[in-house]
């Protein structure tokens, strides 16, 4: 069987079983499927099924890495080349002229500098040396990186042994040499502005930073035991439990204290924070909120509508929530997003809601996008409407947008300062493959990986929008072809 006949039948199983678990999860005509390559299920399956057929077997074999946790990253590298192009929604895959090592495989920002993790699980950083742009640090220590979280001005990396590496401000996570100790077998790291936590192999979770804001979960720590899964507001964690149950920590005033719904936090799916709220979806669709009123933490007002709820996003001081029927629910701050009566009748058949502090932008199932809150962050997109077809995905820094199409190109709206024009690179930007953003207030930047593996970024300087400086190192590694 050659290569792309067999790739051409992986991708009809994996977007036949996508478009069946996640229901309008493609749209109409995606031209890339990128965005469905972290399918576990199917990647095992994938390879699985290659190792029976010689010829394309003994080419998967030979991309597929030692670590099981990079699979998602080697399984993009094909799925990369597939396009839906026939009108009768037929998948094809293109011809497979080469499959690459792709060098950047990750990119983490904190409020002003970029991390990327390269192919050979380096890492490279750029930006503001005090908001974790400068690793020199710990570059020697930075070798075989899985992942990596951030603070607001810190990073922390995990390793392929589990334990982890921490740089930037010391006050906002860049130190753990008081926990240390304790950080071996690392799963996941979540963070928020001040603090990070850890979960641990063993479902434990070890925090560091800044106290109040989480970094000390020692109040908590013997309920914190088999956590799935870690929420943050601006200053407090949320850990969903295996049976379901919930455990907050951190200061009071950003959702640290939930004891007030602790009796309804019960089989909780997923949580969901503004800065100073939670919003908890539990089994049966239904959503619990808790926190600071005004920011999204009284949902009393909708609760009725808050029914069959599959997906929650949330702004710096509002909430939505998108529904089984594709419809949308909003509360907290009107100006940021809590209102959005005058998007009402065009916010249907949802596929899926970003946001930034003040606006959020809605990716409907046709590829269009709605957007609505601060007109000045975001929240007007009419400029750019026309442009706005076949939206894959939709990345964000404090005040802009950035999507990408079908075709790979890009289209930036918002503040211009803080990203929302993208001229000077545009003809750059093709065959985007993944967008990430730095989230500094006053100022930011987005960085583009391509599908050769090399990096595009634009906005302020001062933010990682210059990369000149490492562009050397942000390339392609090397080929297989």
């Amino acid at each position: 069987m050659a290569i792309q006949e067999y790739v051409t039948k992986l991708i009809k199983a994996v977007c036949n079983k996508v478009i069946k678990k996640n229901k309008g999860f493609l749209p109409a005509r995606p031209a890339s499927f990128a965005t469905v390559y972290h399918n576990k299920e199917f990647m095992e399956g994938g390879f699985a099924a290659a190792k029976r057929t010689s010829s394309v077997g003994t080419h998967l074999q030979r991309l597929r890495p030692e670590s099981s946790r990079s699979t998602s990253f080697i399984s993009e590298m094909v799925l990369l080349q597939c396009c839906k192009t026939e009108e009768d929604g037929g998948v094809q895959a293109a011809l497979l002229r080469r499959i690459s090592w792709l060098n950047v495989r990750q990119i983490q920002a904190t409020l002003n500098a970029f991390a990327a993790i390269l192919a050979d699980g380096s890492v490279v950083t750029w930006g503001g040396p005090r908001y974790g742009g400068d690793s020199s640090g710990v570059q020697d220590q930075l070798k075989d990186v899985q992942q990596i979280q951030a603070s607001s001005r810190a990073f922390a990396a995990i390793l392929g042994d589990g334990s982890v590496v921490t740089w930037g401000d010391a006050c906002r996570g860049g130190d753990t040499s008081g926990v240390q100790d304790r950080l071996a077998n690392v799963q996941h790291i979540q963070a928020n502005p001040n603090a990070f936590a850890a979960i641990l192999g063993d479902g434990s979770v070890v925090s560091w930073g800044d106290a109040i804001s989480g970094g000390d979960n020692t109040v908590v720590q013997d309920k914190l035991k088999h956590v799935q899964q870690i929420q943050s507001s601006h200053g407090a964690f949320a850990a969903i439990t295996g049976d379901g149950s919930v455990v907050t920590w951190g200061d009071a005033h950003h959702g640290g204290d939930s004891s007030a719904v602790q009796d309804q936090l019960k089989n909780v799916r997923a949580i969901q924070a503004s800065s100073f709220a939670f919003a908890a979806l539990l089994g049966d669709g239904s959503v619990v909120t808790w926190g600071l009123s005004l920011h999204g933490g009284d949902s009393l007002a909708v609760q009725d509508q808050l029914k069959h709820v599959h997906e929650i996003q949330a702004t710096a001081s509002a909430f939505a929530a998108i529904r089984a029927d594709g419809s949308v629910v909003t509360w907290g701050v009107d100006g940021r997003g809590g209102d959005s009566s005058a998007v009402k009748e065009k916010l249907t058949n949802l596929r899926h809601i970003q946001s930034n502090p003040d606006a959020f932008a809605a990716i409907l199932a046709d590829g269009s996008v709605v957007s609505w809150g601060a007109g000045r962050c975001g929240g007007d997109s009419s400029a750019v409407q026309g442009q706005l077809k076949d939206v894959q995905q939709i990345q964000a820094t404090h005040g802009a947008f950035a999507a990408i199409l079908c075709d790979g190109s890009v289209v930036t709206w918002g503040d211009a300062k803080l990203g929302g024009d993208s001229t000077v690179v545009q003809d750059q930007l093709k065959n985007v493959q993944q967008i990430q953003a730095t989230h500094g207030a006053l100022a930011g930047a987005f960085a583009a990986v391509l599908g050769d593996g090399s990096v595009v970024t634009w906005g302020d300087a001062r933010c990682g929008g210059d990369s000149s400086a490492v562009q050397g190192q942000l390339k392609n590694a090397s080929r297989w072809p």
